[in-house]
């Protein structure tokens, strides 16, 4: 039985890995909005991707570095994780993403005020949604798309929900795959890290115009959350157009277990078994 030491400890993981992810993910939005910096999305999907692999590597092998409860929650129904700890790893993983946004926006405040006042924008107002994407996400990008009624209307809220759904799926299925032990081509455990943040990176690459490619509960709601407690507002949560939770929720929960049952269901059996599988 695991102590409540071994869980704190854990969940200490968890917590450290998101603000990492956080911290240097949403860094790299608040950059690129604010500063011009991250010419391109793909300069932006790659920060990323080595913020979820130094994440791995930091914290894997306390916690097994879910950092997303998407993945927690498909682990627990594919791949044996104890449900009692389910509840626990999330809070931490929202707590971690919360104090990654609370420390952004200290960095970051004077350049949000400058950014602000530049675009006539009024922080909780409609608009003020072009410094909010700082921190929660929004259908489409208002930075790739705009804000105006035509553009809100090239992505529809199903259209959304598919985008978040799609790319959450991916990264389950990829994330069980490199992790497999049945799986002969799985890399080692160095190499599997930086291949899940490439499969984000790769993700965020097609879908963050449409969504901003959140793909994680965490790192949406807990720094929405503080964007709400910093005078967004209604911006925030529920956003100008509602539908966050359905989004930005949801979705990436239904994604990570349709595409974790993809690869249990229709590829793992190919997979020979280690214990019977004989040298080619």
């Amino acid at each position: 039985m695991m102590t409540p030491n071994v869980l704190a400890r854990q969940c200490l993981a968890e917590f450290a890995g998101t603000y990492v992810l956080v911290f240097f993910g949403v860094g790299s939005v608040h950059t690129a909005v604010l500063t011009g910096a991250q010419h391109g999305l793909w300069q932006v999907a790659v920060v990323w991707a080595v913020a979820i692999a130094l994440a791995i590597y930091a914290t894997g092998a306390v916690s097994g570095a879910h950092i997303n409860p998407a993945v927690t929650i498909a682990f627990a129904v594919f791949r044996g994780f104890p449900v009692r700890r389910i509840v626990p790893y999330i809070l931490a993983q929202v707590a971690g993403a919360f104090a990654g946004a609370a420390t952004l926006y200290g960095l970051f405040s004077g350049l949000l005020r400058r950014y602000e006042l530049g675009k006539e924008l009024v922080r909780g107002e409609p608009a003020s949604v072009l410094s909010a994407m700082c921190y929660g996400e929004y259908f489409p990008n208002p930075g790739a798309v705009g804000i105006s009624p035509e553009a809100l209307a090239a992505v529809s809220p199903l259209q959304a929900m598919l985008a978040e759904g799609i790319g959450t799926a991916f990264l389950a299925a990829f994330v069980l795959a490199l992790s497999d032990r049945r799986n002969p081509n799985r890399p080692g455990a160095n190499g599997a890290a930086l291949l899940i943040g490439l499969t984000v990176a790769i993700c965020i690459s097609i879908v963050a115009p449409l969504t901003q490619a959140g793909f994680n509960p965490a790192r949406d709601f807990g720094p929405r959350l503080f964007a709400w407690l910093a005078g967004w507002g209604t911006v925030a949560i529920p956003g100008p157009r509602g539908g966050f939770f359905a989004v930005y929720i949801l979705s990436p929960i239904l994604g990570a277990l349709v595409g974790a049952a993809a690869y249990q269901f229709l590829i793992r059996p190919g997979h020979p078994d280690p214990a019977t599988a004989t040298e080619p």
